[in-house]
């Protein structure tokens, strides 16, 4: 009866907890199914019933925890799909326009070239890119827009 009281009262709470940490409502539920299934196997065993809330809450965490460590593992482990080969007439486009855009960006200003090299290639954030080249985001920004613009031109007339 006691274990019914307590479904009645605090199961929703004990879902949205659920919810926050696993991200899922479905398996929120059944977190929280299988914390008031093992309170009640337990309920013998308590020392303080007066506890049982704090019990659950501290149940619906630990599988909660538990469930993002086996999706980890899952994830970490599922097969990854193998890429589409390309044709060879994509490889040899794509070969003639990676070296179109190199020798475009050889035409670049040296801080232009370095701004864009940084941004696209090395996937860096304005603020990373400040940093590595010693000026101020404005700068960068100034930099990547008149590179972009001017790679645009160059790449216009060498096709």
């Amino acid at each position: 009866m006691a274990v019914t009281a307590l479904y009645s009262a605090h199961y929703r709470s004990l879902v949205r907890l659920a919810v926050l940490l696993v991200r899922d409502s479905a398996t929120a539920e059944e977190v929280v199914q299988d914390a008031f299934v093992a309170l009640h196997g337990a309920w013998r065993r308590l020392r303080d019933t007066d506890k049982a809330l704090a019990y659950l809450r501290q149940s619906v965490v630990n599988r909660s925890r538990s469930v993002l460590r086996h999706r980890a593992v899952v994830e970490k482990y599922a097969p990854k799909g193998l890429p589409d080969a390309p044709s060879a007439e994509n490889g040899a486009i794509g070969e003639l326009e990676r070296s179109a855009v190199i020798e475009a960006l050889r035409g670049l200003p040296a801080r232009q070239r370095e701004a864009l090299v940084l941004r696209y290639y090395g996937d860096l954030s304005e603020a990373e890119i400040a940093g590595a080249m010693g000026i101020s985001k404005g700068a960068v920004k100034s930099h990547t827009a008149r590179g972009m613009a001017a790679l645009r031109t160059l790449l216009e007339q060498l096709s």
